[in-house]
């Protein structure tokens, strides 16, 4: 156990690590781009050229929270909060979102105020060169600061990854509105500034909303459902992995709950010994530690029992909306009749409950019939 939590403890700083490099590296490329597009927009008199600085000054902003975040949510576990600070992560990415969407907003106003009272632009050589370079530094920004993000499972980097791509598109389409005036005479450089403005707003309000997912909680990656549930039941003696629930504190600090199915024969050493064997398993192979396993006991002996199963499994699931059926258990003596059923989310739990009840209860009258309701989490 003791190499497991070293092992954690050290993948957590390799990841700090690359955050707070790539974000210095951004930190970096930003204020020059925002130090050269800025004297290209006053020398010419540009709103569009200006506005693409103020976006790269926001994005520089945006990779020094993402470090303070990174450095705060790396903090060691303690008394008061004993599963450490990773969320604190999220608040971060928040605070680039709100940041990214505020630079939208004022951007707006100010390319509006620029179509309705227009000045005219002075671009030369020097300044188009310059944008161009921007430009091409930009995507290789971009596309190296989201791979780190997706590397070490950083949301921050990875938006600011996404963010940086955009910039490069909304500073071709500044650098093609100064082509085209320096053509034409043909001044669309406001107009360019609103389309800017708007898909950085877009942008802000994206980030925003995966954040809140994050917060919130939101449907696990299938994938990775039935990656652990694969390891889980290559165990033979595992019959079935039910009601897995992945617990997020925060990137790469994930803990998961889970039901198996086991023989009714088990001593309680068996199940303790192939515990610990899946704990160890599921980590080494996903990074995620099985806090919690739960057991349903699965009749081995009982026909009658296995019967009864079968009988109700039919019912069960000849409902669209019921979408599993787990956790029988048959008890004769105390005339007991219980499972858990996944409902899906078209269906009021309460009314699908009933629906059972009214369809069980005149098959098996002298039984007490407990259904439980499982939400559709991840099966």
């Amino acid at each position: 156990m003791e190499k497991e939590i070293n092992g954690i403890a050290d993948i957590a700083a390799s990841r700090e690590k690359a955050i707070v490099r790539t974000s210095v590296i951004g930190i970096v490329t930003n204020v020059l781009l925002v130090a050269f597009k800025a004297g290209v927009g006053f020398l010419s008199n540009s709103i569009a050229v200006i506005l693409d600085a103020v976006n790269n000054l926001s994005d520089a902003l945006s990779s020094v929270i993402t470090i303070v975040g990174a450095k705060l949510g790396s903090k060691a576990p303690d008394k008061k909060h004993p599963l450490g600070y990773g969320r604190i992560e999220y608040l971060s990415s928040m605070i680039v979102a709100a940041i990214v969407l505020y630079a939208g907003i004022t951007s707006v106003i100010e390319s509006v105020k620029k179509i309705i009272e227009p000045e005219a632009a002075d671009y030369g050589i020097v300044s188009l060169i310059i944008i161009a370079v921007a430009i091409v530094v930009k995507l290789v920004l971009g596309a190296y600061v989201k791979k780190q993000g997706q590397k070490v499972n950083s949301g921050a980097l990875i938006a600011s990854g996404s963010d940086a791509t955009f910039d490069a598109i909304l500073s071709a389409s500044v650098l093609a509105s100064a082509i085209i005036y320096l053509l034409t005479g043909i001044s669309l450089e406001a107009y360019v500034g609103v389309v800017i403005s708007i898909v950085i707003i877009k942008a802000g309000i994206e980030m925003m909303i995966d954040t809140l997912d994050d917060i919130l909680g939101k449907r696990e990656d299938a994938d990775l459902i039935i990656d652990i549930k694969h390891l889980l039941c290559e165990e033979p003696l595992v019959r079935g992995a039910y009601d897995l629930i992945l617990h997020d504190y925060g990137p790469n600090k994930r803990y998961a709950t889970v039901h198996l199915e086991l023989p009714d024969t088990m001593i309680v050493s068996e199940v303790d010994a192939l515990t610990r064997r899946l704990q160890a398993k599921v980590y080494s192979a996903t990074g995620i530690i099985l806090t919690g396993v739960g057991v349903y006991s699965h009749n081995t002996t009982d026909e009658e029992a296995k019967k009864i199963e079968d009988e109700v499994r039919n019912v069960v699931l000849s409902h669209e909306w019921a979408l599993q059926m787990h956790g029988f258990y048959f008890d004769r003596e105390a005339k007991i009749l219980r499972f858990d059923v996944v409902i899906s989310f078209d269906i009021d739990h309460k009314e699908a409950l009933e629906i059972l009840r009214q369809e069980l209860e005149p098959t098996y009258p002298d039984y007490f019939l407990q259904i439980v309701p499982d939400v559709d989490v991840s099966d």
